[in-house]
């Protein structure tokens, strides 16, 4: 029983990050349609509605309640529970501490989730891009530490997180001088 709840709760982590790290690009393709005229915005914004609340409500919040249900009981019935106080197991506190997070970040995108269905756009399409991004950091982080364990050196851990987010960052940037370049080569086509 155990092996089949932990591979459960593993599909469920898979499904929950698809769930986070697409809807993020729907939140960005929603942003970036308010840029366009009408008709084509509304069109395109109904759409975007659409997905975002199919994909939120249908895949990403059922997956993140799973996971946390299926989570702790896996690691009872795995007696890691046992472990949190041992020198042996600190990496797990360690991954619990990224998990918080990564709940944190899930309901910091719920929270864009009910702006952009009110039609309130606060952040930019640049700054959604960066937001996507820290799913990615979250999710090496906690898989690392839940594969390696204790013998992940926590100085080489760390460093490899900030080569991480410097290579994210850097790769965004690297995007939005390509797309500010191809803009004008954009619109001198069209006319």
């Amino acid at each position: 029983m155990y092996l089949y709840l932990k591979a459960l709760h593993i599909i469920f982590i898979v499904t929950w990050f698809a769930g986070m790290f697409y809807i993020v690009r729907l939140f960005i393709y929603n942003t970036e349609a308010q840029e366009r005229g009408e008709p084509e915005r509304g069109i395109l914004q109904r759409q975007f509605r659409i997905m975002i609340k199919r994909l939120w409500l249908g895949i990403t919040w059922p997956s993140a309640v799973l996971t946390l249900i299926l989570g702790p009981t896996v690691m009872y019935l795995g007696g890691w529970h046992n472990q949190l106080d041992e020198t042996a197991g600190k990496w797990l506190l360690v991954k619990l501490l990224f998990v918080a997070g990564l709940y944190a970040y899930h309901f910091s995108l719920h929270a864009i989730y009910k702006q952009e269905l009110a039609g309130v756009f606060k952040y930019s399409s640049g700054k959604l891009r960066v937001w996507n991004e820290v799913a990615t950091i979250f999710l090496v982080a906690i898989v690392m530490l839940a594969t390696v364990k204790s013998s992940v050196s926590w100085v080489y851990g760390l460093a490899g997180l900030i080569g991480l987010v410097v290579v994210l960052m850097s790769a965004i940037k690297i995007y939005k001088n390509l797309r500010q370049k191809e803009a004008p080569a954009a619109i001198d086509n069209a006319g």
